[in-house]
């Protein structure tokens, strides 16, 4: 796996396919190959060159210690961008990972050809909050929970229950949470979540093209969250796919990458 250094730290990155550059940015905790799994073969497929990284926090890119901030997430992006002269380049991004592409679109336009923004939010809400609250403070408690648990808590909050209800798909499921989920996986990255504030007056200054994907089931980032985003954005248009939670990407692929794909030919 190759390696980019960018705003003082080390990025791993992978990359295929020719074409128009893609960059994808991957949520809190999750590596940058979950990509390979849907997203980058089909997107390398339909021509396009494919850019995946583990974010700050996931090894083996650089994990320094403390809490990080949406600034420095963001600067890691921009300077990736840079070091590999993809811009102007399409950015995906799903969650934290669109998070990071609305920052990257605001403070440097001339990086994004066009952006869509998966499974995202401007703002925290108070649902959403005191999960981050509850969170943190089972993590400060020094507590560790049972593996099993944690899998099963996980499916619950980001799956629909579409996937929860269907015995025999669930059951994988929770066998990968419970394989590769982690306690203490990129912690430093809760608190870009935690410190997010309200990105929509700033979303106005955006002039890159947008498309907003919700789920909904979504519990992380719902329809109502996703859609207000997409509002704040100067012609951003949304588009809803039904049947998956957070994990939208993962349980409807083809819905998805379709989507995806749509948009992006069009710019």
């Amino acid at each position: 796996m190759p390696f980019a250094t960018s705003n003082g730290i080390t990025l791993s990155y992978q990359s295929g396919g020719t074409g128009d550059p893609v960059l994808l940015i991957m949520g809190s905790s999750a590596a940058g190959h979950v990509w390979a799994m849907h997203q980058t073969p089909a997107l390398q497929q339909a021509g396009y060159r494919t850019v995946t990284f583990d974010n700050r926090g996931v090894s083996p890119s650089s994990v320094p210690p403390g809490d990080y901030t949406l600034d420095e997430l963001a600067a890691d992006t921009q300077g990736l961008i840079e070091a590999l002269d993809l811009g102007p380049c399409h950015i995906v991004g799903t969650s934290l990972g669109a998070i990071v592409t609305q920052a990257v679109a605001i403070r440097w336009p001339h990086l994004v050809r066009s952006a869509v923004l998966i499974a995202t939010r401007a703002r925290t809400d108070v649902l959403r909050a005191r999960m981050s609250l509850a969170d943190k403070a089972l993590r400060e408690s020094g507590l560790v929970l049972p593996a099993s648990y944690r899998a099963v808590r996980t499916a619950l909050e980001m799956l629909s229950p579409v996937t929860l209800n269907d015995e025999e798909t669930i059951a994988g499921w929770i066998d990968i949470m419970e394989l590769s989920g982690g306690q203490d996986v990129a912690i430093g990255q809760e608190a870009v979540i935690d410190s997010l504030g309200d990105l929509r007056p700033a979303l106005a200054g955006i002039t890159a093209p947008c498309r907003a994907i919700a789920f909904t089931d979504d519990l992380i980032c719902p329809p109502h969250l996703v859609a207000e985003t997409a509002e704040a954005i100067p012609g951003c248009d949304l588009v809803q796919i039904d049947g998956c939670g957070h994990l939208g990407y993962l349980e409807r692929p083809d819905e998805v990458n379709a989507a995806i794909l749509e948009f992006l030919q069009k710019h």
